[in-house]
């Protein structure tokens, strides 16, 4: 975690211990800017309007109201014109959501700062926090920026948010920050010893430290900004459907001259011949696919932002719903990262409580240490628990003795109590060489289980003490073991993968029998999980039996290259694979993998930026929640994508080849800008919060790596050719005698309001309040501009008789009802 403050910075730097007066805090802040993690490059409300003018249906509303404007006719202009509004409104709303995910990102920092400033030290809101200020951090506090700390004693700091390391990290004070001098114009590197990052926390004492870096150039800072520029990354399906969009307007472009050529050969004026080709053109370009699509993406941002999955790449929106495979680590993801005192065995003239009050006479709660922790949290299992009189000394744990010992005062006598390193501790105590064996092949046991051992040994020094620690003759206690307990969430987590045909592989440094027993804990591979080493797995690639991958569940003794291998082995199988991560070795794992899940709490930064989606609780049920939310958030774009298909399949048919076949235009401008009204917002808001049905459901391999199946192309084309024909029909039967094109205009635009209904009911099954206010207000809207004479004259629209409405509704229903009714009696059925 060492960092390099540039020349120029280091001499910015006030060199003695005073802080900065108001005017010069000013001044860096005019320099450096505001201490924001994520900042607003511009004007957002022209970045909005930008965005929101890439719709072209705003621009065929300006261009064909601008031609009735020329022809004169200013009500047919001023209504398209009109029409622009609402557009441009649920544009800019949409558009709006899409940030939610980064933008609260800079919330999670500190909000205020105890700082220097003319000689006193004041709270400022942390976000006019500037390089040189000298800022104060009290015990449980975050750091508000990257500094250096210049003050303070017995120092800890919480750095599991950026280096993913669970132990508390000592830090001390750069004594001298005027001898740090450089001697060239390289940058100067300060260990991490002397640094305080933003996003971290003290754990203990009170610390001083300079701000060196605020904002976006802390490594905070870079992790937002890393997240925010992923979100714009093309995917592969978002390529595809530019590239359809590209050939369908291509298309579309043919069709119009060949509509408006027929139009004039056919004796219609070059006005009539225009709005058939605008007409056509808006009809047959699919622009809600790019825009529904962009939407999703950014909706999925946002839920999966809530499942505390952070996403930094779209892609990994678009393929987390279709992952086959986990890769997992263990501690931490599976695990909770953080010990728990499990075991006690004391020896035979101690019992169990005095051994865990000797270890916690030995411990302090203000070191931060997790096992020191571990031991006190276990201290109401000892009824009557007696205090110490006086403590005489404490020897703090150092790496060269390795152990932490007390004298302490208690009824009168002095005792001495030491816990730490068992070998340290065997080695002082008065044991016999066979008991100081025996102790030895347990503590191989519980080592080889995973656990991590203390041993505990005391001294009964009588009422007189001649000082220093005692270092032989002490009389062994016993040993103590801690475990990193399995998080609650897991065995539900993994019965769901099972039950959905996710496979899951653990994948660990560990132990095979501690990996073992972790596997049967949280019900991995059933009853009993098969394990191979590292190095196991490394031999059958080599010998080419990738296959036998199909009977693992977990890789105990691995390397990072090793976990690389794997990725590549079962991506060679057809599966796509989800690879949990925290550290620098595990980046080419995570790149290699097709959705890398990083960890928020503890991961690194490598990590992070090397994944496609952090997780922030670092938890193995967050992937299966995430899974299930990407599942049905492309669910939810799969029928947003039928529905726009199945109306825009007869309409644009209809809207061709009735003009091509010299009867009048049956689509004007205006109809155009009615059905958007409805498809737009349909399509958009109905589909994307339809919540998620039950358990996760199998996805066969064939069936993740494609957006449509056969059958489902299928009931697209046949719901399609049904409505397609029912417009066709009814079209025909209203230039029957008596009636007028206005009352077949008036029959198509309600037969296809009547299906969209329709289909909104039948994929949506009225799930949401959208579902049930777009359906209501499709048929209600068509029953107003209908059915009102003097609005339906305005639409060049005549109302229609009760036959007609019954035509249009049960006609509508039962052509997108039955294709789409079929379909699911199919799938169920194979199910």
């Amino acid at each position: 975690m060492r960092r390099d403050i540039p020349v120029s910075r280091l001499n910015d730097l006030p060199r003695d211990g005073r802080g900065l007066s108001a005017a010069e805090a000013l001044a860096r802040k005019s320099r450096y800017g505001a201490n924001e993690i994520l900042e607003v490059a511009g004007n957002p409300w022209s970045e909005l309007a930008r965005e929101t003018l890439k719709d072209p249906m705003i621009w065929f509303l300006i261009g064909t109201g601008g031609v009735y404007t020329v022809l004169g006719s200013y009500a047919e202009a001023a209504t398209l014109l009109l029409a622009i509004l609402p557009l441009i409104g649920m544009d800019a709303f949409l558009h709006r959501r899409t940030q939610a995910s980064t933008e609260g990102l800079s919330r999670q920092l500190a909000q205020k700062a105890q700082v220097l400033r003319d000689g006193a030290f004041v709270e400022i809101p942390a976000v006019e926090l500037v390089p040189g200020d000298r800022v104060r951090v009290s015990t449980g506090e975050p750091f508000p920026a990257d500094g250096l700390i210049i003050g303070g004693e017995n120092l800890q700091v919480d750095e599991s948010s950026l280096t993913g390391e669970s132990l508390p990290f000592p830090k001390r004070p750069l004594m001298g920050l005027h001898a740090v001098a450089p001697s060239s114009e390289q940058p100067v590197w300060i260990e991490g010893e002397h640094w305080g990052f933003a996003g971290t926390r003290l754990l203990t004492g009170e610390a001083q430290f300079r701000v060196v870096y605020t904002g976006g150039q802390t490594l905070y800072g870079e992790i937002v900004h890393a997240a925010a520029q992923g979100g714009r990354e093309r995917t592969p399906l978002q390529e595809a459907i530019a590239s359809l969009v590209g050939l369908l307007m291509a298309g579309a472009g043919v069709l119009c001259l060949i509509l408006a050529g027929v139009r004039l050969r056919q004796g219609h004026d070059w006005v009539d011949a225009l709005v058939s080709a605008a007409t056509l053109a808006v009809a047959a370009l699919p622009e809600e696919f790019p825009v529904v699509f962009t939407v999703f993406l950014g909706v999925g941002v946002y839920r999966l932002a809530r499942r505390k999955a952070l996403v930094r790449r779209g892609v990994s929106v678009e393929n987390i719903g279709r992952v086959t495979c986990i890769c997992s680590d263990k501690t931490g993801t599976i695990t909770e990262g953080r010990l728990r005192l499990e075991h006690l065995h004391p020896a035979e003239t101690v019992s169990e409580a005095e051994l865990l009050h000797f270890a916690a006479l030995a411990s302090r709660a203000e070191t931060g240490d997790p096992m020191d922790l571990a031991i006190i949290e276990r201290l109401d299992d000892i009824p009557g628990r007696r205090m110490p009189e006086t403590v005489l000394a404490t020897y703090p744990y150092t790496e060269q003795r390795r152990r932490e010992t007390a004298v302490l005062k208690m009824d009168g006598q002095i005792l001495a109590v030491s816990k730490g390193s068992p070998e340290t501790l065997l080695g002082i105590s008065d044991l016999a060489a066979e008991q100081r064996a025996d102790w030895s092949g347990r503590l191989d046991r519980l080592a080889a289980e995973g656990h991590k051992v203390l041993a505990c040994a005391y001294w009964a020094l009588g009422e007189h003490w001649s000082g220093g620690e005692p270092d032989r003759g002490g009389q062994f206690a016993g040993l103590l073991a801690c475990e990193d307990p399995v998080r609650a969430s897991v065995p539900e987590a993994v019965r769901q993968c099972r039950e959905a045909g996710i496979r899951i592989i653990m994948v660990t440094g560990d132990h095979p029998a501690t990996a073992a027993c972790i596997a049967r804990e949280i019900g991995l591979g059933g009853v009993s999980a098969r394990v191979v080493t590292g190095d196991d797995m490394a031999a059958r690639l080599e010998s080419g039996a990738k296959a036998a991958f199909g009977e693992v569940d977990v890789v105990a003794r691995a390397l990072p290259s090793q976990k690389l291998d794997l990725v590549r082995a079962l991506k060679a199988e057809g599966e796509i694979v989800a690879v949990t991560g925290d550290g620098v070795n595990d980046v080419p794992a995570l790149q290699a993998a097709d959705i890398g899940l990083a960890m928020g709490e503890r991961g690194t930064r490598s990590a992070r930026e090397a994944a496609s989606i952090v997780l922030l609780d670092d938890n193995f049920s967050t992937i299966v929640h995430a899974i299930a939310e990407g599942r049905q958030l492309f669910r939810n774009l799969q029928m947003s994508f039928l529905y726009i298909m199945m109306i825009h399949i007869p309409l644009v048919i209809t809207a061709t080849f009735i003009p091509l076949a010299g009867y009048p235009i049956l689509y004007l401008p205006i109809h155009i800008v009615w059905l958007e009204a409805v498809i737009h917002p349909t399509a958009l808001l109905v589909f994307q919060e339809l919540p998620a049905r039950g358990p996760l459901q199998p996805v066969r391999r064939r069936q993740a790596k494609r957006f449509f199946s056969v059958q489902e192309w299928i009931m697209i084309a046949l719901a399609g050719a049904l409505l397609t024909a029912l417009i066709l029909w009814s079209y025909d039967r209203s230039l029957l005698p008596g009636r007028n094109i206005e009352h077949a205009r008036a029959m198509a635009m309600v037969v296809l309001s009547c299906a969209s209904a329709s289909i909104t009911v039948v994929l949506s099954r009225l799930r949401t309040p959208a579902a049930w206010f777009m359906t209501l207000a499709t048929v209600g809207l068509a029953g107003l501009l209908v059915q009102i004479p003097r609005l339906a004259s305005y639409l060049h629209l005549q109302p229609l008789h009760r036959d007609d409405w019954l035509i249009a509704a049960v006609g509508g229903f039962l052509s997108v009802a039955v294709p789409i009714a079929m379909f699911s009696v199919r799938r169920r059925s194979k199910a």
